[in-house]
């Protein structure tokens, strides 16, 4: 793997097309972009197919829910500009929301623009290629910023009715349940054992935050050449929850086994600059405030039974032939679930 990655860009598939001339009168209408356009987009796993503008007036990001019917809960785009727009100037670091447009008939669906921001991603968490002071400030960065999110207050920010400020973890684990189980293909007994365990350990601090809801090395941006993070990126699953389960979804990476995700195992936290699982959580911990994290195992189990319940649908997909590129794939849910068990059942 690369230490990090440009962005991808290519033209517009043919399933996302739409009217760019109708797009630009638009751009020109709402931030005076001028009559020029074009259009590149962005190569990706995404669920929101995103593209690249260029106008007379500079580059911007459009983001827009893709084409066909959708379940009413997926791709709310909406729900991303309004979180990045309200954290402009939390400290937090987003790109700047230009605007929002709900009328379908100008790209298909609802869309919005941001400004363009040049900068890397990382998708190796080892950060092969980067000298070890370089690591350590990556790393710190991720943190910081993590906890930056979980102090903003979210009715200061206007985002008081984002989401539930009680009940999150019962509620996940009930959603993941039920996603789990319309795409259950075999019994898988760790993923029938956590559905049991997992309900009793949830904890009695409710502690809502924002949540970014997938906070991972990936979804990040840093400065070209600097280690400094400069953008924190999709926003479609956060809301009002628990903030530990942002942090145990992140400290997952030093449990994980898929590169593609995010892994740390194996890693000489002694001499590369990458700090260990307790040293980030410590980290974490200070800048938030907390003495200690109660049952960091539960948190760490959670995360990865959520990874397992994803795995089966995207399983499930591709035996159905509905995935984009109709590839086989391992069922990666099992083995998703006996870890989660494992970290469940550690230290009870």
């Amino acid at each position: 793997m690369t230490e990090s990655s440009a962005p991808r860009l290519s033209v517009v598939g043919e399933r996302h097309r739409f009217d760019e001339r109708r797009l630009a009168s638009w751009l020109d209408r709402t931030l005076g972009c001028g009559p020029r356009l074009d259009v590149w987009q962005f190569v990706g796993g995404a669920s929101n197919p995103t593209f690249l503008l260029a106008t007379e007036a500079g580059r911007f990001v459009l983001r827009k829910k893709p084409p066909g019917a959708l379940l009413a809960s997926a791709h709310q785009i909406d729900r991303e500009y309004r979180v990045m727009a309200a954290l402009r100037d939390s400290g937090v670091p987003v790109p700047r929301m230009r605007a929002m447009c709900d009328d379908a008939d100008v790209v298909g669906t609802a869309f919005y623009v941001m400004d363009y921001l040049e900068g890397r991603i990382f998708r190796d968490a080892t950060l092969a290629g980067l000298p070890a002071a370089d690591r350590t400030a990556v790393y710190d960065e991720l943190n910081a910023t993590l906890a930056k999110l979980h102090v903003v207050d979210p009715a200061a920010a206007g985002l008081a009715d984002f989401g539930r400020p009680t009940g999150y973890f019962a509620r996940q684990v009930a959603r993941w349940s039920k996603q789990y189980r319309a795409a259950e293909t075999e019994n898988i007994a760790a993923m029938e054992a956590l559905i049991a365990e997992l309900p009793p350990r949830i904890p009695d601090d409710e502690a809502p935050a924002i949540v970014h809801g997938d906070y991972r090395l990936e979804n990040m941006m840093f400065h070209p050449t600097e280690p400094r993070l400069i953008a924190v990126l999709d926003w479609e699953l956060s809301t009002i929850g628990h903030p530990l389960a942002d942090l145990g979804y992140n400290g997952f990476m030093w449990h994980s086994a898929s590169p593609s995700w995010g892994s740390l195992p194996g890693v000489d936290f002694r001499t590369s600059g990458i700090p260990d699982e307790a040293a980030y959580v410590a980290a974490y911990c200070r800048r938030t405030g907390r003495d200690a994290i109660g049952d960091w195992d539960f948190y760490l189990a959670f995360a990865a039974f959520r990874l397992a319940a994803i795995g089966q649908g995207v399983y499930a997909r591709a035996l159905a032939g509905t995935t984009p590129d109709g590839a086989a794939i391992a069922n990666p849910c099992p083995a998703l679930a006996e870890q989660a068990h494992s970290l469940l059942r550690r230290r009870s």
